[in-house]
């Protein structure tokens, strides 16, 4: 398993479209909000590990 970050670009309704910020992709990942941390908003960064998506402050 890897460690991957993404940052929130948008929330539509129950699901929230993440981009990689760790590669040159320009493609969405799009994430059911119940496996996401509550408190996401736009442009939040998180990282996920071992399944699980957690808000980090900064850059990766």
């Amino acid at each position: 398993m890897g460690i991957f970050y993404y940052e929130v670009v948008s929330i539509d309704g129950d699901y929230a479209n993440l981009k990689r910020m760790d590669s040159e992709s320009e493609e969405l990942k799009l994430v059911a909000r119940a496996l996401l941390p509550p408190e996401i908003a736009e442009g939040t960064k998180l990282k996920y590990e071992w399944m699980q998506y957690e808000i980090i402050n900064g850059d990766c």
